[in-house]
């Protein structure tokens, strides 16, 4: 994945939003929560990010890190996937929030098996325009596509500042998957 250097041009209504929901000092799954509630109400159009922006990248999405909360409680980041681009299997480093703006993210969730030998898939969603959802460590381990025609873009807030940690990443897993019972 390709980091952008950070840029300020994050809605100001949405910092605002996403700053109150940080302020409850929630536990992180209400936090989340707390987020993509917000998200819901504040999720801009793709146009915030240029042209050249929503573009993407041919080798790997892209991130373009929007705003840094000063204290480093949170940061705003917008992903540009092409089609066909995905993430490997991974888990974070702390609570996040995402809002599709354009396109579809085709997302796969894992569970870690009891003695950390392989991963059970768990639920897959198709994530179309104006759908938010959040999560928390633990339980957060997915993979994200982008399964359609065209560029997807969406808009991401993960509870840190991802440019000092370098990424929301917390580990990658190649495990072998096993199908869940019934699927």
């Amino acid at each position: 994945m390709a980091i952008s250097p950070v840029r300020t041009r994050c809605p100001a209504d949405l910092v605002a939003a996403i700053r109150a929901a940080t302020g409850h000092h929630a536990d992180w799954q209400q936090t989340a929560e707390l987020a993509a509630a917000e998200l819901r109400l504040h999720l801009p159009a793709p146009d915030m990010l240029t042209a050249a922006e929503r573009e993407g990248v041919a080798d790997d999405y892209q991130c373009h890190v929007l705003y840094v909360e000063p204290d480093g409680s949170f940061s705003v980041t917008a992903m540009v996937w092409r089609p066909g681009q995905i993430t490997p299997i991974h888990d974070h480093v702390t609570w996040c929030v995402f809002g599709v703006m354009q396109g579809i993210e085709y997302e796969e969730l894992f569970a870690l098996s009891a003695d950390g030998s392989h991963l059970t898939d768990v639920g897959r969603n198709e994530n179309r325009p104006g759908e938010v959802s959040g999560f928390a460590p633990p339980g957060d381990i997915h993979r994200v596509r982008n399964i359609g025609d065209s560029v997807a873009i969406s808009l991401h807030i993960y509870g840190a500042d991802i440019t000092r940690l370098g990424s929301s990443v917390r580990r990658s897993y190649d495990l072998p998957v096993l199908a869940a019972a019934g699927r």
